[in-house]
Order: C-alpha cells, then sequence, then structure tokens
C-alpha cells in the first residue's frame, strides 16, 4: 500500500474509510486546511478516489487492509458506519486515533443499543420494545396500538430496514430471522427487532453538532428535512418557524448526546417534532443517529461560516471549531436522486447558467434510479423562491423536468 503524501510542515493525515460521497466532500476543505487525505475506498472509481490522490482500494472488512492503512494516518474516520467490531478492535489494539471511537460507533450501528443508551440519558424517544417473539410483538402492539414502526437494529438506512406493521405475521420472517441469528449468535436479528410507536409528527428536524477530544462543541441550527418515500430529498436550514425554545432543547439534547456517548466529529440527531400530550406546545422525539457528516448539513457547504466537511476535519484532529453561524437568513438544499438520464453533464451546464446562484456537488457516482448522486444547495431570504429554485435544479438533473 503506497504512502499519502506528506505535506511540508508537520501537517497530519486524515485517513477515511469508505470512498462515498462524504469522503469525497472532505476533500475541498482538507486542501484549504493543508490536511493530506488518504481514504480507503471499496474501488478505484468509487466517488472519493475520482479526487483523493492517495485513495488505495481495499476492503472495510478485511482486518489486515484497514490496518496497513491506518498505519499510514495520523488519525482515521469514517465514511460510513459498517465497519465490524473485531476490525476496529484490532485498529484500537494497534493504538490508532479513532474519531468517533467504537464505544461512540456502537450507538450509530446497533439501533436497540442506541435506544437503551438514549433512555438512560433520558433523552425523549418514541415508545419501543426489544422483540423476539410473537408474544413480545403482540405486547408491544398491546401498549401502542396498531400499526407500529419495525426496525432491523443493524445495516438499515434510506428506509431500508424499516417496516410499518399492522399485525404479526407482518413480520414473520423477521421473527424466524432473528431467532436463527440468536441460535449462531451473528446476524443482524441476533438480539432481536427493535419496535417503536408510529409518532403523530409535525415534521422532522436534525440537529448537527461537532464535538472535539478536548470537549470543544459547536451546533448548527436546527434544520427541517422534508422525506420522500423514505430518503431525505430538500433540508431547509434553518427549520422555518421554529418555537426558540424548542430549537434551544432540541440543540441541547444534541450536544448532550454527544458528550454522553463520547463522540468526537461530526454527529447528527435526526429528530421528530411533535406536540406535548400534557401541554399541547411543541416537543421533539430523536428518531435515529448518525456519526459522521451527515445529508441535513450538507447545506452548511455553501450556508455557514464552517461547513460541516471542514469542521468534521477540524473536530477529529482536536483543531479549534471554526463557527457554526449561517451566512444567510436561509439556505436550501435539494438532493439529486438518479433518473433515466446518465449524462449529466449537458443538465449542469444548463442549471448552471439558469440560475447562477446555485451551488451544485455532484459526487461522480453513476446514475441509478433513486441513488443520490448529488445536491444543490442555494441561499438568500425569500424561502419559497429557495425552495422553487433548489428544486427545479435538482428535478432537471434528475430528468423529471426537461425545461
Amino acid at each position: 500500500m503506497t504512502s499519502p503524501q506528506r505535506a511540508p510542515g508537520g501537517f497530519p493525515v486524515v485517513g477515511i474509510i469508505g470512498g462515498g460521497q462524504l469522503a469525497r466532500m472532505c476533500a475541498a476543505p482538507a486542501a484549504e486546511l493543508a490536511i493530506t487525505l488518504s481514504v480507503l475506498a471499496e474501488a478505484s472509481d468509487a466517488a472519493a478516489a475520482l479526487v483523493v490522490p492517495s485513495s488505495p482500494v481495499g476492503d472495510h472488512r478485511d482486518v489486515e487492509a484497514v490496518r496497513a492503512f491506518a498505519r499510514e494516518c495520523d488519525v482515521v474516520t469514517f465514511d460510513h458506519e459498517h465497519v465490524p467490531p473485531d476490525v476496529l478492535a484490532a485498529l484500537e489494539a494497534d493504538g490508532v486515533a479513532l474519531h468517533p471511537s467504537p464505544a461512540a460507533l456502537v450507538y450509530a450501528q446497533d439501533k436497540l443499543a442506541m435506544r437503551h443508551k438514549l433512555t438512560e440519558i433520558d433523552v425523549a424517544c418514541p415508545a419501543w420494545a426489544q422483540a423476539r417473539t410473537v408474544a413480545d410483538v403482540e405486547a408491544f402492539a398491546e401498549q401502542v396500538g396498531w400499526p407500529f414502526v419495525a426496525k432491523t437494529p443493524r445495516g438499515g438506512y434510506d428506509g431500508k430496514g424499516v417496516r410499518v406493521v399492522s399485525e404479526v405475521d407482518e413480520l414473520s420472517d423477521w421473527l424466524a430471522q432473528a431467532e436463527s441469528d440468536a441460535a449462531q449468535g451473528s446476524g443482524p436479528l441476533r438480539d432481536g427487532i427493535l419496535l417503536e410507536e408510529k409518532v403523530d409528527f409535525v415534521r422532522e428536524l436534525a440537529v448537527l453538532v461537532a464535538r472535539s477530544p478536548s470537549d470543544q462543541a459547536a451546533a448548527w441550527p436546527v434544520v427541517e428535512t422534508v422525506q420522500t418515500d423514505g430518503i431525505c430529498t430538500e433540508v431547509l436550514a434553518p427549520a422555518p418557524d421554529l418555537d426558540p425554545h424548542l430549537a434551544a432543547v432540541a440543540t441541547e439534547a444534541g450536544l448532550r448526546i454527544a458528550e454522553n456517548l463520547g463522540v468526537t466529529g461530526v454527529f447528527a440527531v435526526e429528530m421528530f417534532e411533535v406536540r406535548d400530550p400534557e401541554t399541547g406546545g411543541p416537543a421533539y422525539v430523536v428518531n435515529e443517529l448518525a456519526m459522521r457528516p451527515h445529508n441535513s448539513g450538507h447545506w452548511s457547504m455553501d450556508g455557514a461560516v464552517t461547513g460541516q466537511f471542514e469542521q468534521h476535519l477540524r473536530a477529529v484532529l482536536d483543531l479549534p471549531l471554526g463557527a457554526p453561524a449561517p451566512r444567510e437568513p436561509f439556505t436550501v438544499m435539494a438532493n439529486v436522486l438518479g433518473g433515466d438520464y446518465p449524462e449529466l453533464y449537458p443538465a449542469y451546464r444548463h442549471i448552471m447558467a439558469r440560475d447562477p446562484g446555485l451551488k451544485v456537488h455532484l459526487y461522480g457516482k453513476g446514475v441509478r434510479p433513486g441513488r443520490k448522486i448529488g445536491h444543490v444547495n442555494v441561499s438568500g431570504s425569500d424561502l419559497g423562491d429557495l425552495r422553487e429554485r433548489a428544486g427545479h435544479a435538482a428535478d432537471y438533473l434528475s430528468g423529471v423536468i426537461t425545461e
């Protein structure tokens, strides 16, 4: 494995396991910070490998490949949360500086562990239960009523591994797998299924924070996320018309979770805005955690003084954190999903000419229907206008519209 080229002046090398778009979007801020990136990529044409010169190809599940990669880095962080525990343990045994640590990462890898921990530190969550049997499922239904949400504790994302169920039979395959995984002591359902009440929410919110090893922390404004078929399609930053008290308590919860879980780096807390059953006022419950830069923070690349990718690099290196303040009253981020047109460059040229105020970020990925292949940001003071402009650009790139 070739060594990354170090910059003169004693500047460090940051290793990223995984070559996806999150690693790719660290490239520009790394250059501005004079930091060298090295990426362990899945393939030579992975999103990050196309823009990061030091991108050796290796499997994140291959202990020896990951250990060899880490030996060339000063700190190691992650593009995704799927590095197996035995690989993480080997890196820890080698004395590698990992951010976030395996002890923190488990709460993003395992939704049951996350629910247990959040309940322990008194963070508001939906009613939930751990189910291994039909009797467990029926008992939970008795408590919260049908329908409710079932999730695989490990491996789900973007709506995968999530079901809204209305009767026990809809979970028969997962329960059978849970029994099999438990008997083998391995598998995504070895600890059972996570059951959660189906939350009657007002809208979805996200809190993005950064925390460094020396316990400095910073938080961006709370944002609203818009989901379509389980995939985030739009982010409004800051969340419009958000009750100031809810903004404060949601941000405090994000910072408290990061501290209690020992998170280092950028960290996202996905929430539901709900009505307090006692007062009727605005409140929150936590839905998911992500211990890495997150889709809900892509707006910050252009809309904040310090974007999430620069902040993540600062945090994992224990550099002073940058200001997370927004540059404009609003920034709208719209995700670009793959459509039926594989040639993006003509559409890319068109939307840049049509709206010079747009910032377009494409990930160097092949087009596949429904796949996240990029996003656009636009900032200003007229939220309705920003949403129309961002949505039009994303739809044009996706081929939904052609004018």
